[in-house]
């Protein structure tokens, strides 16, 4: 990872952050939602009263299913970032903050990823065209700024950071490669870092709101990627997981 010089980044407009946001109700708390209650609450807490073991239809069996392999953005250095180190002291002054598992967090941080192009494959690695390899071989390093705080409209009760790709030859360079891979391009790139134990009261929910609003449009980290991980992972918080292959972006 180096550190990026100004390339024109893609904005809001194009992305699908704003829309994809969580609905704060006025004078009403914020209640973990059934896909984080399934997929995520039972490796926090197996013993959480709220969490789903297992649910039909479904892979997961307390929070774990077969390994998934996925293409994602490594983000190395980012808990170095002075402002990432300034979220995070105003998160633990927050009125929530005891409902953050701050465990998780330290135990995370070396696997901390965006996700570029999700379930490759199921159980053994995905056979990747060569001639796509060969693309992303010469694609060359993206320039990426993470931005925060985000909280979604799935898996309430998890918290983010947002990334935003360069403008490349007038594209979103990360459709670029979605493209070269053959996979449906998407608009919505989160680093997630932090997660809540308990459901948010009014006031929590409340101060929750406020610091999403507060650090909407906060740089974070600027840098580029040279590199993606082609990830397994036996669970959605990366656990149990380990990085199958690097691809380089030379």
């Amino acid at each position: 990872m180096t550190i990026a010089g100004q390339a024109e980044l893609i904005g809001d407009e194009d992305l699908a952050y704003l829309r994809s946001r969580t609905s704060f109700a006025a004078g009403a708390g914020m209640a973990l939602d059934e896909g984080y209650r399934l997929a995520h609450l039972p490796l926090i807490d197996p013993g959480h009263p709220k969490a789903i073991a297992r649910k039909q239809g479904t892979h997961y069996e307390n929070g774990r299913h077969p390994p998934v392999y996925s293409l994602v953005i490594p983000t190395p250095g980012l808990p170095e970032a002075p402002a990432y180190r300034e979220l995070e002291r105003e998160l633990r002054r927050a009125p929530f903050a005891e409902k953050i598992a701050w465990e998780l967090v330290a135990r995370r941080q070396a696997k901390l990823h965006a996700t570029l192009c999700g379930s490759l494959s199921t159980g053994a690695p995905p056979a990747l065209d060569p001639a796509a390899r060969e693309a992303l071989s010469r694609f060359g390093p993206v320039t990426l700024e993470l931005r925060g705080l985000f909280s979604g409209n799935v898996n309430r009760g998890r918290l983010y950071l947002r990334l935003y790709p360069e403008r490349r030859d007038g594209q979103n360079a990360l459709h670029l490669i979605q493209r070269m891979l053959g996979r449906a391009t998407s608009d919505l790139y989160v680093v997630g870092i932090w997660n809540l134990t308990e459901d948010l009261d009014v006031a929590e929910a409340t101060a929750l709101a406020a610091m999403l609003r507060r650090w909407w449009e906060r740089p974070i980290l600027r840098f580029q990627a040279d590199r993606l991980w082609l990830l397994a992972a036996g669970d959605d918080l990366v656990l149990d997981s380990q990085i199958a292959e690097t691809l380089h972006l030379r």
